[in-house]
């Protein structure tokens, strides 16, 4: 049983990690040591005063890292119930447009390619021959991995070079801002594994065979009625409204301290656990989670390395933000688009570097004010590009010529962020790595006091973070 918990790291993992474990051991002191003064990590989100083209004040809400969720994540649905915070959600229906309407742009084409979303649309879509090609190549050909391998090999093992190409590698730019040559499906895409399983080497005919999902352990309350037909979801003010109600809860935990501005200079296991933080003071904890990224973790390890913390590469990515008068809707009703991979790579004068663009308004015009709000998009930028360093003219250039060569409306806003090493791209092996790394954690010196989770470990995804923090210390007792 854990007296004192020191959580690396403030982000949504271990924010999650301390308000579970917090429930779960009620007389150890929880320590949340966060280098920044604000926490949260990559889901920032900022409400903006813009003024239209008619001079009138507008509240804008904007993302800067995750914006909308899906619903199969229990672990969120949970926080959600056990904060309070089901009052505050924006839900997005299966019906809507943004839930139906999602599209690539396809370079040597002009506007956009819907995806169909049904038989009837797959009908008269241009992309009908290389989704048949694909079903058929899958249904005759049964193949089964030995091992790990990219995702671009799977997807063109299973559907063709075309397919992987085209639909992967776009899939693959607007989750983890990665090539997908370089990319475990494995790791990142374990549904399609588990399903070429039980199809015995046939995908498609394995999705069908899925089990049930279940929401045994969960506390879930209302949500499951709640979130029935919805496709995803956020929140008023934005994904910020979860991690700044977990902040607010365990300010009033009296075994939860939050040590704010301050980082951790080394990590240390000789008779007793010891953190030692950038101010000098020390603290001898009975436990430790690092939510910390990987390759930050390893220059703390005073005494004893970690196997694979440097493994693998991360992805940098820019986000800009754009905002235009309500009265111009510019783009098709939908969720936005992604862009594939060229066929020349991702050193070509086709694009500049951009990932996709989200078209905000569609799904989560309720965030903003007043009614009809301003029209907010998004872009994604570098990834797998390296670094970009685009003017916003160039942008703004290559947005209207992606909606159809359309004149854009004049900005009332703008912005462009870049989050440096955001998302960790897990190469192949990554899931025997990180085997190997709990091995060490649990029969080397730390004796299972030391627990590494994180998007570096277990996935990327909001829900994904929030889980690995709700199963953090589960041995511990």
């Amino acid at each position: 049983m854990p007296a004192h918990v020191a959580i690396l790291g403030g982000g949504l993992s271990g924010l999650s990690a301390a308000f579970h474990l917090s429930r779960r051991f009620p007389n150890a002191l929880i320590t949340i040591i966060e280098k920044h003064n604000k926490l949260g990590g990559w889901a920032q989100s900022d409400r903006i005063e813009v003024k239209d083209e008619r001079g009138q004040p507008c509240s804008v809400l904007l993302e800067s890292g995750p914006r909308t969720l899906r619903p199969n994540a229990h672990s969120v649905l949970e926080l959600i119930h056990l904060l309070g915070l089901k009052d505050s959600l924006v839900l997005t229906p299966r019906s809507a447009a943004a839930a139906r309407k999602r599209f690539l742009y396809i370079y040597g084409t002009k506007g956009l390619t819907p995806l169909p979303s049904s038989v009837a649309a797959l009908v008269s879509s241009p992309l009908r021959s290389l989704f048949v090609r694909a079903g058929l190549r899958d249904t005759f050909i049964a193949s089964q991995s030995a091992g790990d391998e990219s995702v671009h090999e799977f997807l063109s093992r299973h559907f063709g070079e075309d397919f992987a190409l085209t639909l992967g590698s776009a899939l693959v730019h607007g989750i983890y801002a990665a090539d997908s040559r370089k990319l475990s499906v494995r790791a990142a895409f374990p549904t399609l594994c588990e399903a070429e399983k039980r199809g015995r080497g046939r995908v498609i005919a394995g999705s069908f065979l899925s089990s049930p999902t279940t929401t045994n352990g969960y506390d879930l309350g209302d949500m499951k009625s709640v979130m029935d037909g919805v496709s995803v979801y956020s929140f008023r003010d934005g994904l910020s409204t979860i991690t700044n109600a977990l902040q607010a809860h365990l300010a009033f935990k009296p075994n939860v301290r939050m040590l704010l501005g301050t980082g951790v200079s080394r990590l240390s296991m000789g008779d007793a656990v010891e953190v030692t933080m950038s101010t000098g003071e020390r603290i001898t904890p009975t436990h430790v989670v690092s939510a910390l990224p990987l390759p930050q973790l390893q220059p703390l390890l005073a005494s004893s390395s970690l196997p694979h913390l440097n493994a693998n590469p991360s992805s940098s990515v820019k986000v800009a933000n754009f905002v235009f008068p309500s009265s111009s809707r510019f783009h098709p009703d939908g969720f936005g688009y992604l862009i594939p991979r060229s066929k020349s790579g991702y050193q070509n004068s086709e694009n500049p570097g951009i990932l996709g663009t989200v078209f905000d308004s569609c799904s989560l015009a309720e965030q903003d004010r007043p009614s009809p709000a301003p029209i907010k998009v998004t872009m994604m930028l570098g990834g797998p590009y390296g670094h970009v360093d685009i003017p916003e003219s160039t942008l703004l250039s290559h947005l209207a010529s992606h909606v159809g060569g359309v004149r854009l409306p004049k900005l009332l806003y703008s912005r462009i962020q870049h989050h440096r090493d955001c998302i960790p791209s897990f190469t192949p092996g990554h899931l025997e790595r990180m085997d190997e790394l709990r091995q060490v954690l649990r029969e080397g010196p730390w004796k299972g006091r030391l627990e590494v989770i994180g998007a570096g470990v277990g996935g990327v995804s909001v829900g994904d973070c929030v889980e690995a923090g709700r199963n953090a210390g589960v041995h511990w007792q």
